[in-house]
């Protein structure tokens, strides 16, 4: 299958194509990004079609859109799932719809040598002073969970060997959490910004769904509330 991955679950918007034959053409950030103001209704369809061009495909070349549907930013899930939707109707294709914490640990499993054989510790920054959280070794052993840093890294440090955290989260309580025991990748990783070749990879597992049954994981209540009357 052709596929086209899109994940905006940060402040950073990624995009890949997968192609039939395997090949992979991605547009993933760099973790300076993550603490840049988010640009996903900007950036994401530019970003999709640059990935397109590379494999030499066209729109209707896909055969399946897979989205990262959170848990992350409310904004940026909007139009991320939006996006994948819109994208998907006009294309006569299915969604297949993949946790972007699931993507996160994927991508640095793949990226970085280090987490060889260790538990991730995948995070996703919920503001509010907390982590959108989940610890995969390989597969979810809990999350994903909204936790302030202290909880988290209390929580996954059960595990026999250390995991490695990754995510804008990470960084963001870098020092609070490698306080509490937790390994923190570096800085200018780049485990740290969700892959969408990850988002592709994962969709392989998913099962698709219409386009209009896609919706955003946003694990809590927005922060905006519309006020009665």
């Amino acid at each position: 299958m052709n596929v086209l991955g899109l994940d905006t679950s940060t402040a950073a918007s990624a995009a890949c194509v997968v192609r039939a034959d395997g090949a992979a053409f991605e547009e993933r950030p760099s973790p300076a990004r993550l603490a840049e103001r988010p640009a996903h209704a900007a950036e994401l369809l530019p970003a999709a079609a640059r990935c397109l061009a590379a494999a030499g495909l066209g729109w209707r070349d896909l055969d399946a859109v897979a989205v990262g549907i959170g848990p992350g930013a409310f904004t940026g899930l909007r139009i991320g799932v939006a996006t994948a939707r819109a994208l998907a109707s006009a294309n006569g294709l299915a969604v297949h719809p993949v946790s972007s914490l699931a993507a996160l640990a994927e991508g640095a499993r793949e990226t970085v040598p280090a987490a060889a054989g260790r538990p991730l510790l995948a995070l996703i920054d919920a503001r509010r002073g907390e982590l959108f959280a989940a610890l995969y070794a390989p597969i979810a052993l809990w999350g994903p969970v909204a936790l302030a840093p202290a909880a988290a890294a209390e929580r996954a440090g059960g595990c026999e060997t250390a995991p490695l955290a990754v995510g804008d989260g990470a960084l963001r309580y870098r020092d609070e959490l490698i306080a509490d025991g937790i390994d923190v990748a570096p800085a200018d990783s780049p485990a740290h910004a969700v892959s969408a070749l990850a988002v592709c990879r994962l969709a392989a597992a998913a099962e698709p769904v219409a386009p209009a049954a896609v919706l955003p994981d946003y694990l809590r209540d927005p922060d905006a509330v519309a006020r009665p009357g």
